[in-house]
């Protein structure tokens, strides 16, 4: 479930709110965007994944998650996580570099 944007990473680029499926964000692009409607995430990623700045925090729990603070979010080193463990950087998924074709042995 969404957690949390995190204002002072927060460019306000608008990719969260253009990538939602559930419309779960309110706002413009150059505004920070808000979470307007909590209960219909539904725990895509999607905002994480193409955040450029890893300004948000999606739990991979169903319910909030008690005593969790902007500040133990950012100092914890998740921000950024998912998008990484899956092989995405700043909001794009990594390119392998592109591979020699292998030679033949045509006779």
């Amino acid at each position: 479930m969404i957690e949390l944007i995190v204002a002072d990473r927060c460019t306000g680029c608008g990719k969260c709110i253009e990538v939602c499926p559930n419309d779960v964000f309110a706002g413009f692009e150059g505004d920070q965007p808000t979470i307007a409607r909590r209960g219909d995430c539904h725990t895509c990623f999607l905002c994480e994944l193409y955040c450029p700045v890893d300004a948000i925090y999606v739990s991979p729990l169903a319910d909030r998650e008690p005593g969790l603070t902007e500040a133990s979010i950012v100092a914890s080193g998740f921000l950024g996580h998912f998008a990484r463990a899956n092989g995405w950087r700043a909001g794009r998924p990594l390119r392998e570099p592109a591979r020699p074709a292998a030679p033949t042995n045509a006779a």
